[in-house]
């Protein structure tokens, strides 16, 4: 019998279906994608869905000179979401997070997001949205990034799967539970507290 000294990449993870909405964590192998299993995309091998649902990790080196730019482009989007929640709701976002960091004297971005569709679809979208609007990406900051990524969405999927830094693990406390999951879930629990607030 295989042991997991055998298999240490192996994953033990139970199925989407024993587990959604629970606890569950899930060990991925390196290079983020199951050998047995793997599902082509249109730009490569669809990196899997764990507990947490898809993501990105992408940690690429900044420009020089640029790193205020990050800063004020945060804050536009701060703006935006408070003007509009909804802006970024075609990308299906769970999380999204940034952060600055120096290695060696050079600083680094890190793009860490988490939603609800498949990594290559995500990207598609964010370019569809910068283009609808005329905005700009936060990622021209970026050394390398392609400059003709509005009307070349494949270059922009390239560099995004040139930088993105798989997990090797995942976990999530309501595992596989979308977006718009939870957000149907908080309405109905709005809608029957207000309906026993009225039967008081």
């Amino acid at each position: 019998m295989a042991t997991v000294a055998d298999k240490p990449h192996e994953s033990k993870a139970l199925p989407m279906e024993q587990v959604k909405g629970r606890q569950s964590a899930m060990l991925i192998p390196p290079g983020g994608v199951f050998p047995d299993r793997v599902e082509q995309g249109r730009y490569g091998p669809i990196f899997p869905r764990s507990p947490l649902n898809y993501g990105f990790t992408i940690i690429a080196p900044i420009k020089p000179g640029t790193e205020e730019n990050f800063y004020a482009y945060a804050r536009n989007i701060e703006a935006a979401v408070a003007e509009n929640p909804h802006v970024l709701d075609v990308l299906k976002l769970n999380t999204l997070k940034w952060a600055l960091f120096d290695i060696e004297g050079k600083t680094y971005f890190m793009y860490q997001g988490v939603f609800d569709t498949d990594f290559d679809k995500y990207t598609e979208d964010a370019v569809a949205i910068f283009s609808s609007t005329g905005l700009n990406t936060v990622f021209e900051n970026l050394e390398g990034f392609p400059e003709d990524w509005r009307t070349n969405p494949a270059a922009f999927v390239a560099y995004a799967r040139k930088y993105h830094r798989p997990s090797f693990m995942e976990y999530a406390e309501h595992a596989y539970v979308t977006s718009r999951e939870i957000t149907s879930a908080l309405a109905v629990k709005d809608g029957l507290a207000k309906v026993l607030d009225n039967m008081q």
